[in-house]
């Protein structure tokens, strides 16, 4: 078991959030709040209370009212990574601020879901089940049969010691991938392209037995969707 807590995380907030319609026609998605707070601020306490020292933001859509909103956060400090110009995919926004990164293994998260913390925070679990020899992507996972939100027949198959393997067409998988991880930068260094998706890289990673998966100890809720938020606020009052 590892020691390591990434100090930096890449918080993906600069989508379009069409399936969020007509909440963001007005306000970007990472802004719609969820029980009382905005979606961006339920990823970015969790790492401040895990001790991560910095989110990097990707911004995009109605950026300003993103930038505006996460300037008076003091913990964890936040770098925006501005798209307005140019919507670079999950890879892509990773590629472009490589140099922000460094070269230490990073978190990622999605601002389209949280989770209610079980005995143990999930953050910190997951760094301790880094191994970076075996590891190349180590995605924090639910099962999908006691998450809330998933509309999906599941991603992934996980064995006995963690290795995740893709979900077969016409199967149902148990685990959905959280929106979070811990990511190699090493992944993206040699990438020419300048927009590309992030997922392909899990799939590559699994095929060559280096993605693997930490369960969530809690509840997971995916907010896609303005009938979720409905169902999230109900499961959250009574969590």
């Amino acid at each position: 078991m590892s020691s390591f807590l990434p100090a930096k995380a890449m918080v993906f907030a600069a989508g379009l959030g069409t399936r969020m319609r007509p909440l963001t026609d007005r306000v970007p998605k990472p802004l719609i709040a969820v029980a009382g707070k905005p979606l961006i601020d339920h990823a970015l306490d969790r790492f401040a209370q895990a001790g991560v020292e910095t989110a990097i933001v990707n911004v995009h859509y109605l950026a300003g009212q993103i930038e505006a909103h996460l300037a008076a956060r003091e913990t964890p400090k936040i770098l925006i990574s501005d798209e307005r110009e140019k919507l670079l995919d999950q890879g892509g926004g990773i590629a472009k601020v490589l140099p922000w990164l460094g070269p230490e293994p990073f978190f990622l998260a999605n601002t389209d879901a949280f989770w209610v913390e079980g005995p143990t925070d999930n953050l910190r679990r997951l760094a301790a089940a880094w191994d970076p020899e075996r590891m190349d992507i180590l995605l924090l996972v639910a099962a999908a049969a006691a998450s809330v939100g998933v509309d999906t027949p599941g991603d992934f198959n996980m064995a006995p010691d963690g290795r995740l393997t893709r979900r077969p067409e016409r199967e149902i998988a148990p685990f959905v991938y959280t929106g979070t991880a811990i990511v190699k930068p090493g992944l993206f260094e040699a990438e020419t392209r300048e927009i590309f998706p992030l997922v392909p890289f899990f799939f590559e990673a699994a095929t060559k037995g280096r993605l693997f998966g930490q369960r969530l100890d809690g509840l997971w809720l995916h907010v896609g969707t303005p009938q979720a938020i409905e169902e999230a606020e109900r499961k959250l009052a009574r969590a």
